[in-house]
């Protein structure tokens, strides 16, 4: 796998130099910054700017490039064990994907669940997510609405975020509790809608429909924890 970028380069050499296996320089850096990168005692390589555009598939890679150790996804059961889980229903924007869980880990959340897709863009949903990603635990469940009734056997109450729900702000959390998120084009199907023990909903002070889904994550989450 390999991620591309100044922020999630540092990120990784500060946080998970453990994951890292080469390391690419398409640009030139002081002898300082290289004696750091250096002492990571990686393989470190320079290619031409050809190269590092291939390797950054196209991507703005800022000169700077790693190669790192495939990453698994969490296992579902593990995630059971937890106390506020986030669950992104059928969302398919990396962009978006990165920046929930860049919030939700900030904010606490313990484990994400993406349902209804057959699998995510990794290596995209690591690199927006700041590399939030490599720390938050990540599990894929295919049928959303044998992940309700799993979760609510583990004992965890249920909410939706849609816009007919309760303002998040007149209600109390327990311990376990997680929340869905639909897609912005197609929100949270009706049948898990019903499945789900409440609906709740960021309330606008001005006339607008709604905000978009990761910054509504944000909100959500923070009023939640």
């Amino acid at each position: 796998m390999t991620l591309y970028g100044k922020q999630i380069f540092f990120y990784l050499t500060k946080n998970h130099p453990e994951l890292i296996e080469e390391i690419y320089l398409a640009k030139e850096v002081d002898k300082k910054l290289f004696s750091q990168i250096a002492k990571l005692n990686k393989k470190i390589i320079k290619p031409d700017a050809k190269k590092a555009q291939a390797l950054a598939h196209g991507g703005n890679h800022q000169g700077f490039l790693l190669k790192i150790k495939d990453i698994a996804f969490a296992d579902f059961k593990d995630l059971k064990k937890e106390n506020f889980l986030l669950v992104l229903l059928g969302i398919t924007d990396v962009g978006n994907i990165g920046a929930i869980i860049r919030s939700a880990y900030a904010l606490g959340v313990d484990g994400v669940i993406v349902s209804g897709l057959e699998s995510i863009n990794l290596e995209g949903v690591i690199r927006t997510s700041s590399g939030a990603a490599l720390d938050m635990p990540i599990a894929l469940f295919k049928d959303s609405a044998t992940l309700i009734n799993e979760l609510k056997q583990s004992e965890f109450k249920t909410y939706a975020a849609d816009m007919s729900g309760d303002d998040v702000r007149d209600l109390s959390f327990g311990l376990k509790k997680v929340l869905f998120l639909g897609s912005e084009g197609e929100g949270i199907p009706n049948k898990i809608l019903k499945m789900c023990d409440k609906k709740v909903k960021v309330a606008m002070e001005k006339r607008f429909d709604s905000l978009n889904v990761s910054a509504a994550a944000a909100i959500l989450c923070d009023r939640m924890r």
